[in-house]
């Protein structure tokens, strides 16, 4: 599944709480933006909760090679923990967001349906709290032209309103800038139609 053009994700990181006979799920929601911001999250979380039995957490991030999933059931029995988390944030239809849920064993054994019950609603209570916002897809790219060809360049950046990063000026301008990805075709189309044989146009990292 290709990265969407726009998607749902959180403002803020939120919070939530679910308590099954005597075991406390202590749920956090985070914005996040790679899986290595997962890893440094997670691991955080762990020396916060050090005196809890099970960390349980799943993702889902958006990229240039698609949408990634990932979850983990930190020693509960399989599928019994990520996987419920997961289903709460794809049924919030959510992206580059992690759930954590922290466990604190209470003394009595929920079994799997009863685990996954409370995976499920401790996961939801993050996400009910939570406030949530709709990103824009963005393309990055790179503009160079000679100097006699910059207000040609700059009506068409100023027409699509992109996102200017960084502006250099040497022997040649270069302009470094994002545009909302529905809207990077035209734009790039624009500028490589520019009567203009200076102008050249490429993605940038």
């Amino acid at each position: 599944m290709p990265e969407p053009d726009s998607y749902l994700t959180l403002s803020t990181p939120s919070s939530g709480l679910y308590k099954e006979k005597g075991s406390k799920f202590l749920s956090f929601a985070f914005p996040v933006k790679d899986e290595q911001e997962v890893k440094e999250t997670v691991d955080r979380l762990r020396k916060e909760y050090h005196d809890a039995r099970h960390h349980c957490y799943a993702f889902r991030i958006a990229g240039e090679g698609g949408i990634r999933e990932g979850m983990h059931d930190d020693g509960e029995p399989s599928h019994s923990a990520g996987r419920p988390i997961l289903r709460q944030i794809v049924s919030f239809n959510l992206l580059n967001i992690l759930v954590v849920v922290v466990r604190y064993f209470g003394g009595v054994l929920l079994g799997v349906g009863g685990l996954m019950h409370a995976y499920k609603l401790a996961a939801r209570d993050a996400l009910d709290n939570a406030s949530i916002r709709r990103v824009e897809a963005e393309d990055r790219f790179e503009v160079v032209f000679g100097y006699e060809d910059l207000s040609l360049v700059m009506k068409v950046l100023d027409e699509e309103k992109v996102r200017i990063e960084h502006q250099f000026y040497d022997r040649s301008g270069r302009i470094v800038f994002s545009v909302q990805r529905k809207k990077s075709e035209t734009c790039i189309s624009r500028l490589n139609s520019l009567p203009a044989e200076s102008v050249r146009v490429r993605q940038s990292e």
